[in-house]
């Protein structure tokens, strides 16, 4: 969906984590979202997906793919930032969102790295400046903001009716990245934040083990439709069942985690799937993180 609609870490050390002021202006709101989107290339495992250390299930990108990527999109969390600061309708945010698109395509010749993140965390950048400039009560969190200003928007706007999303959503009825946002981003709240928090807690000096962990809390609970486009229903039901093992099995706090997450990554190449919704939601979780975190 659009707004118009991934060495081993025990080789080198966790990059630190991001950094948001309180109250950002558009470019420091811009910078978090960039450096949240690099932060989930550099984590690995995370089954079936792009990172640092290998293409997972793509062979059509790789890590330096997404980092042009993420760098290029860029300026438009900025203006999305600062369209959210100014009170503009969805319908404002829509028209940001297809330069972004369009930029990301030219940048990656034609590959969709980002489409999901455009759309996801480009309005949680826009929630973000609608409660730095006043438009909101600052103690709305960015998720209740984002269905407060634009959620009915959000549900009654134009679709791209041959994406692999929108394909998944009407052959299996799932609810996708547009009612995901409506609601608030409920599965950032109540699934990856939670399962990021646990993470740090059992393996306190690892921080890339915390994104693990909620990466694969993510992919548990989603209902992700590039796992259904790429896989079925047989391919989310097989990438849930795992990932609920790996956690039920103590997660990154198992002395073996490593080992598991990398044999469950290897299980998704396999099959070539890759929970790229999930990977969207790891984003904007660690986004939503630090600004909570500043806030403190």
């Amino acid at each position: 969906m659009t707004l118009a609609l991934a060495w081993s870490a025990q080789q080198r050390a966790p990059l630190p984590q991001v950094k948001a002021p309180c109250a950002p202006n558009a470019a420091a709101i811009a910078a978090s979202a960039v450096d949240c989107l690099l932060l989930e290339v550099e984590t690995w495992p995370k089954p079936g997906l792009v990172s640092h250390v290998d293409r997972g299930s793509h062979e059509d990108m790789d890590a330096e793919t997404l980092r042009v990527s993420a760098e290029t999109i860029g300026p438009y969390f900025a203006a999305l930032a600062e369209a959210g600061a100014g009170g503009c309708a969805m319908e404002q945010l829509r028209i940001i969102g297809l330069k972004a698109e369009a930029a990301m395509f030219a940048a990656t010749s034609g590959i969709n790295t980002h489409r999901g993140a455009i759309f996801g965390l480009g309005l949680l950048c826009a929630a973000a400046g609608a409660r730095s400039n006043g438009q909101v009560d600052p103690a709305l969190s960015l998720g209740a903001t984002v269905t407060r200003l634009w959620g009915s928007s959000i549900l009654g706007g134009p679709v791209l009716l041959h994406s692999h999303g929108m394909k998944a959503r009407r052959r299996f009825g799932a609810g996708g990245a547009r009612v995901e946002a409506a609601k608030g981003f409920p599965s950032v709240y109540h699934v990856g934040l939670p399962a990021l928090h646990r993470g740090a807690l059992v393996a306190a000096d690892d921080a890339e083990a915390a994104r693990v962990e909620a990466c694969f809390a993510l992919i548990a609970a989603v209902e992700d439709t590039n796992l259904l486009h790429r896989g079925g229903l047989d391919g989310l039901l097989f990438a849930r069942r795992v990932a609920r093992q790996f956690l039920g099995q103590g997660g990154v706090g198992a002395p073996d985690w490593r080992e598991r997450a990398r044999a469950i990554h290897d299980s998704f190449i396999v099959r070539r799937l890759s929970p790229g919704g999930s990977a969207d939601l790891l984003a904007m979780t660690l986004f939503v993180d630090a600004h909570e975190r500043s806030c403190r």
